[in-house]
């Protein structure tokens, strides 16, 4: 049995250990932040399935970070917020948040919720389709399980990794211009800094390199990206 793992963002200390330790009870695995500037990097550590996410956080909204962090997953998060006005809730599913429950909340609608959530997303209620597979030589991009396969190495990525990679590779042996890029890693690039998709790119190199993928990710100067694919791996 899967022991299905929840991201509690809550700054009030009370409400987020109650929380754990009902889920605890549950046999969920769970973690709580404490510290709301390392949000995202506790969310990448720590792979959650779903999220548990307040609106009012130091620094920055709930909203905000739910935007962030629907750059890198498309796991369940779930709002809960002691504000219960109606633009609260759109707002909340506007800013890519899948439900809403509002404080004071009984433990038993929180399970409720999260126990839906996991079934339509990873259970018995998941969309049954087709899985899509990109292949480049012995390189193979799992889009829906966002894994790369290449001989017995299953690399594990990111969202924005997996778009970068499947980009490159429906592409290969063309390269791809950073416009291309930015149009589908982001849907405001107004808002991008330029070097946001430089970290990106060096996120994904490093990920290979890692795993011991000799292919590289060639920049071509005032054009773009390409792939390149090595013998042993062609």
């Amino acid at each position: 049995m899967t022991m299905h793992r929840v991201l509690v963002v809550e700054d009030d200390r009370k409400i987020s250990l109650l929380l754990a330790e009902q889920l605890r009870k549950y046999h969920y695995e769970v973690q709580t932040i404490e510290d709301f500037d390392r949000i995202m990097e506790e969310f990448e550590a720590f792979d959650p399935h779903i999220v548990l996410l307040d609106v009012n956080l130091p620094s920055y909204d709930g909203y905000y970070w739910c935007r962030q962090l629907r750059q890198l997953t498309t796991c369940p998060i779930i709002f809960v917020s002691a504000r219960s006005g109606e633009m609260d809730q759109i707002f909340a599913l506007e800013n890519g948040g899948d439900d809403f429950i509002t404080k004071p909340f009984h433990y038993e609608i929180v399970l409720a919720k999260i126990r839906s959530h996991l079934r339509r997303t990873y259970g018995e209620y998941a969309t049954k389709q087709e899985e899509r597979v990109v292949k480049v030589g012995k390189l193979q991009l799992y889009l829906e399980r966002m894994e790369l396969h290449i001989a017995k190495e299953e690399i594990p990525l990111q969202k924005k990794e997996c778009t970068i990679l499947e980009l490159l590779m429906r592409n290969y042996p063309k390269l791809v211009t950073r416009e291309q890029l930015l149009e589908d890693l982001w849907d405001d690039q107004s808002f991008v800094d330029e070097n946001t998709l430089n970290v990106n790119m060096t996120r994904v190199r490093k990920k290979l390199a890692d795993y011991k993928v000799t292919s590289t990710i060639e920049t071509v100067r005032g054009a773009g990206y390409r792939l390149n694919i090595s013998a042993e791996e062609s």
